[in-house]
This record gives structure tokens, C-alpha cells and sequence, in this order.
């Protein structure tokens, strides 16, 4: 039997496209591991990449996009297009039975292919430029990979049964591209059937008659024209059509020279299309003041930068926010104001309850890091001067257990660490840094656990540490090992502070809902000082009520050292975070990176969430005026 062959041109696409797509699913996978409620594809770590992913992930993209263009200009050029025709014809395929149908099957399937790979390109690409990176764009994204893979199995199947193995290993026998037929002239099709009916008039009228077998043709139908005869005169009326069929056979070359092409105004589209922040330049008079209102005549005449962030926790279940960010600067310090959409005043971090038995530590999670309910708001930014181009550049690394001989994540998820030097990062939090002071830390190359984190009591954290400095402020319990064993190895103890006066203290929660999902009131505040504190102790327990609940934060004097560098002033109003932020443009710390022109930035915002924040895939350039 003839062994079946594939043209080399459909060939090389096809196994570019599979090479390409595998890289990008596996870095996908790996990326969605930092999804919330993914962390169940951290079943399939021992395949999935851990370093560089998202260049991968990318660079594997801009491979699909060219393939996807030349794929298209080859059906166009080589005349392939019946493959895939979904004509009338074929459509009522689907209504027959036997091999009909079967055909019928396979070109609709090719087009449920073409339609979600061009889904997943431009969804990929909305999410990597920024366009629309929220959830349902996400969510697309996701779904469309499924599909995919759904498509391969029975894109297998279906071409095994339509002509088993020998079909199957056509994909793996190159054979040239036929040249296609010329397409038909009319003009030139009567000329020849005019001259051929002249030739045989004159045939006739000079030779005898004879008497043909009914299986045997004439002979005038097998004989060529006389050699003498010369070529057949073209008929007037224009010029002779070319039937080379040269750029036909090469239909390849046109394909792969069109792929390049789309691939490399893709690249360079993303190298011209900055993301920027301006810093501009004002008087130290016009500075704004720090309390988290937006009307200073500063942000009133800036123009601000704008991103949608995902991939985040909470935020109505969509785990998306739009960021708006302002930037001033009058020479000796910069000024931020940050924005962002949350329905909900979230003040609740690990409050504590009494009850029957005792006091209990509101939470979710928090015990292997994760906690995404009983936390308060939180809003981050990241400043480097690494060359980094995409999300989490040279500052993140995904899998359970990133740092070999490291103690694996409790949560499941990457870390934050650096290969060397120091990436700036700044956090807000809405109850914690009341006082005002925004918690100045840095990434840094991995740490050695402490003994507590190697014992997996708490989490290991990687690189990410607080600047030299004290804070002023501190959670009211502490974490301790459970000597008695048990998966968690460690217990709550808590409180280490009660209320002087309880009714105060309750008063100043506001009105007391305990609803992760629904916000504080106007006016409350969810943590205690010292002043109106005490240490714990069992006689002014039993005085306090069951159901008493009380704040889990502790707030005690200033922030002191490097980690003091960052001032700011919080406002919540509308469904709208202000965070108003103010740092030397150079604090000359070895762990801040200075404010200047060139250097990266990247935000997140914090649902009531420990660490499930959102994110952005480009970096925002900061140039400085």
C-alpha cells in the first residue's frame, strides 16, 4: 500500500505549533498556580518550569501569533483550503452517515480550533498589554486552554479513524507542495475547444470513414497534435495568462516570510508601547498635604496613569481593581497617590471573640500564610532597577517549594526573593498603619529559616524582610509549637492584651459586624494602643462578657530606622481607597531603590487578603521631570 505523505509546509507548522503551545501551557500552568483556588496544579510540579516563565510564557506566545499568520497565508497560497472548507455540502455531512459525516466532524472541529486559538491570542494579549486584564478576559484565557486540549484528543482520535495509523503518521512524511492547476480562463478555454473542432472538421472531410469498437477510443482522441502543427493560436483580445506556477509551489517561503514579519511588529510594538508614570516637578509650597484627600491642587493638575489589575483575592469575587496612580516631586522628595476601587472598608485583621471556651482568633488560612478573610486592606508597590519586563521579573518565583533546601511554602504557593541586590517594596495597610507610616521592606536574596519556620510552625517567606527598624505595631497573639504533635504543629495563643475599659473599646469597632464581606462603619478603628490597653491576665478576663469581640492589632509608639522612610494618609469613601504617600526621591538605604527616571514600578491592591493580591503583567516606567 502507497504510504500516505503531508506536505512539508503543513508539517513545519504543525510541530512549530506544537512545540510552541506545549511551552505555553506548561508556563501557563505554572502562572496559574498563583491563581486563588489553583493551587491544585501544584499536583503537576514536577513538570512545570520554575524559572523564567513568564519570558517563556511570552516568548512562546509571539511563536503562536506567527505561526497563526502563516498558517493562514499558506491555506490562502498553496490552494489548501478544501481541507477545512465548511461548505454546504460538508454541513449536510453531518446528517449522513459513514465517512461523510466523519469529514463533516473534522472541518467543524478545525474551526472550533481556529476560532478559540485566535480566542486565547487576543485575550492573551489584552491581559499582557493591559487593554482589559480583569476577570472575564481571564476567565476566557483559562477556558480556552481547556478547549484546546480537549481539541487535541479528539483531533487524534478523529484522524485515526478516518484513516488509522497510516493517517496518523502522515504528519511525520514531508513531501513537496504539488503546484496547483491554473485557474480557468474562459477566453482561453473556447479558443482551444474551436480550434480542436476546426482540426477535426478538416480530419473528417480527408480521410475515410472508420468504423471504431465501442471499447477502443478514436484514434484523433489518443494521438497528440501533429508536430508540425505548431502552437495553438491565442485568441485575441488581451494578454496570454502566466501558468507559472512558482509562487504557488512556494506558497512555504510567502508563509514563513508573512509569519516573521507579524511576529516582529508584535515585538516591536511592545518595545515602543511603554507603560510610564511622569513625575512631575512642582515648588515645595504646592507640596500636598498628607491625609488622604484628593483635593490638593498637586494631583488636581496631573494626569493620572491608569491599569487594571487581576488575578487577585476577593474584590466581589472577581479579584480585579483599576489603579490610578499620581506623581509629584518637589526635588527633595516624591508624592504618590494611589486609588483604587473596593467596595469595602475591610479593618477586621484576626480580630478575637470570647466565647464558652475561651477566646478564639477569627481567621482562615492564616496559619500556613493564606489568610483571605479576617484581614485588613493592604496596597503595595515594588520599585527595582533590575531589567525586568513582565510580572514578577528576577523579584518571583513560583512552585511549592522554589529555594531548594528551603522549608516548602505552608500555602502552596511561589516566594519572593531576588538573585542579588534589593527590590524597594512599600505596603499600606488599613488598620496597621493607622498611625501613618507605610511599612518600608525590600526583596532580597533567600533568607535561612529560622527554626520555627523550618519546623513549618510558621511560613518561610523566602527573601521578602522589613527594612533595619523597628514598627509600630504588632498582632495580639503570638504563635507557638504544639509539643503534641498533629499536621499544623503549632497553636494561637491569644490575647496578650485586653481592654481597660471593654464598653470603650467596643465603641470604637463601630457597629460590629463579623461578616468577612461586609465593611467597617464610618469612624471605627479595629486596633487598640497601648494606653488603653492591658496585659492579659485571668482576673480581668473573668470580668469580660462572652461575645465580647476585640481588635487583633496592637499599636505602640513609632516606626524608627530605615524602615521609617515612607510616610502616607488613607481615606475610604465611595467604594475608593486614596492612599497619599510621600519618600525621599534618595533615601540613600542600601535596601530602597532611589526615585529616578528608568526605574520599575509595579502595584497590588489587598482585599481583606494576607497575600492574594492583584497584578499587572508590564511593568510601569517611571521617568522623573
Amino acid at each position: 500500500m502507497r504510504q500516505r505523505k503531508t506536505d512539508y509546509g503543513t508539517i513545519i507548522l504543525h510541530w512549530t505549533f506544537v512545540a510552541a503551545f506545549v511551552v505555553a501551557l506548561v508556563t501557563g500552568l505554572r502562572i496559574a498556580t498563583e491563581t486563588p483556588d489553583r493551587t491544585w496544579i501544584n499536583w503537576f510540579d514536577a513538570v512545570l518550569p520554575r524559572d523564567s516563565i513568564w519570558i517563556a510564557h511570552m516568548q512562546a506566545a509571539i511563536v503562536l501569533v506567527a505561526v497563526a499568520i502563516g498558517y493562514i497565508v499558506y491555506m490562502l497560497r498553496s490552494g489548501l483550503g478544501r481541507r477545512v472548507q465548511l461548505d454546504r455540502v460538508r454541513l449536510r455531512g453531518l446528517f449522513r452517515r459513514g465517512q461523510g459525516r466523519l469529514s463533516a466532524v473534522i472541518a467543524l472541529m478545525y474551526w472550533i480550533f481556529f476560532i478559540t486559538m485566535s480566542g486565547l491570542l487576543v485575550s492573551g494579549g489584552l491581559l499582557y498589554f493591559g487593554f482589559y486584564s480583569g476577570y472575564d478576559v481571564a476567565m476566557l484565557h483559562w477556558v480556552g486552554t481547556w478547549v484546546i486540549l480537549a481539541f487535541v484528543v479528539l483531533h487524534v482520535l478523529t484522524q485515526y479513524k478516518s484513516g488509522g495509523v497510516a493517517q496518523l503518521l502522515r504528519i511525520f512524511r514531508p513531501a513537496p507542495l504539488p503546484a496547483p492547476p491554473p485557474k480557468l480562463d474562459a477566453v482561453e478555454l473556447l479558443g482551444l475547444l474551436v480550434e480542436k473542432s476546426a482540426r477535426r472538421a478538416e480530419h473528417e472531410a480527408e480521410a475515410p470513414p472508420e468504423v471504431s469498437h465501442p471499447l477502443q477510443p478514436r484514434v484523433d482522441t489518443r494521438r497528440d497534435r501533429a508536430p508540425d502543427a505548431g502552437p495553438a493560436p491565442r485568441p485575441k483580445g488581451g494578454p496570454a495568462r502566466s501558468r507559472n506556477p512558482t509562487l504557488q509551489a512556494n506558497a512555504f517561503v510567502v508563509a514563513a516570510a508573512a509569519a516573521i514579519t507579524g511576529a516582529s511588529l508584535l515585538v516591536a510594538t511592545d518595545r515602543l508601547a511603554v507603560d510610564s508614570v511622569q513625575i512631575r516637578r512642582i515648588s515645595p509650597a504646592d507640596a500636598p498635604v498628607l491625609d488622604g484627600d484628593t483635593s490638593d491642587r498637586a494631583w488636581r493638575n496631573v494626569k493620572p496613569f491608569s491599569l487594571l489589575t487581576g488575578e487577585g483575592g476577593n474584590f466581589d469575587g472577581k479579584g480585579e481593581t483599576r489603579i490610578e496612580i499620581r506623581a509629584v516631586h518637589d526635588g527633595t522628595y516624591a508624592y504618590f497617590l494611589f486609588t483604587w476601587e473596593d467596595s469595602t472598608r475591610s479593618l477586621k485583621h484576626l480580630p478575637l471573640i470570647k466565647q464558652t471556651d475561651g477566646w478564639h482568633l477569627l481567621h482562615s488560612g492564616f496559619q500556613v500564610g493564606d489568610e483571605h478573610q479576617y484581614n485588613e486592606d493592604k496596597f503595595s508597590v515594588l520599585l527595582t532597577t533590575s531589567d525586568v519586563t513582565l510580572a514578577g521579573g528576577r523579584t518571583f518565583h513560583p512552585g511549592p517549594q522554589p529555594v531548594a533546601g528551603a522549608p516548602a511554602t505552608m500555602s502552596g504557593r511561589g516566594l519572593h526573593y531576588t538573585a542579588s541586590g534589593y527590590a524597594d517594596v512599600w505596603q499600606w495597610k488599613a488598620t496597621s498603619s493607622a498611625a501613618g507610616w507605610m511599612d518600608d521592606a525590600h526583596f532580597g536574596p533567600p533568607l535561612n529559616p529560622t527554626p520555627m519556620q523550618a519546623a513549618n510552625v510558621v511560613p518561610y517567606k523566602g527573601g521578602f524582610a522589613p527594612d533595619p527598624g523597628t514598627a509600630n505595631y504588632r498582632d495580639n497573639f503570638t504563635v507557638e509549637p504544639d509539643l503534641t504533635g498533629g499536621p499544623r504543629r503549632s497553636r494561637l495563643v491569644a490575647p496578650l492584651r485586653l481592654p481597660k475599659v471593654v464598653a470603650a473599646t467596643s465603641d470604637a469597632l463601630g457597629d460590629i459586624d463579623l461578616d468577612p464581606d461586609h465593611g467597617e462603619s464610618d469612624g471605627a478603628r479595629w486596633f487598640m494602643t497601648e494606653q488603653d490597653s492591658v496585659p492579659y491576665s485571668t482576673e480581668l478576663d473573668g470580668r469580660i462578657p462572652i461575645g465580647t469581640v476585640i481588635p487583633g492589632v496592637i499599636l505602640s509608639g513609632e516606626f524608627s530606622g530605615d524602615r521609617a522612610d515612607v510616610r502616607c494618609a488613607a481615606r475610604w469613601a465611595s467604594g475608593l481607597w486614596a492612599l497619599e504617600v510621600k519618600r525621599r526621591l534618595d533615601t540613600t538605604s542600601e535596601f530602597d531603590v532611589p526615585i529616578r527616571s528608568g526605574v520599575h514600578m509595579r502595584v497590588a491592591a489587598f482585599d481583606h487578603s494576607q497575600i492574594r493580591h492583584t497584578r499587572h503583567v508590564r511593568p510601569i516606567r517611571i521617568e522623573v521631570e
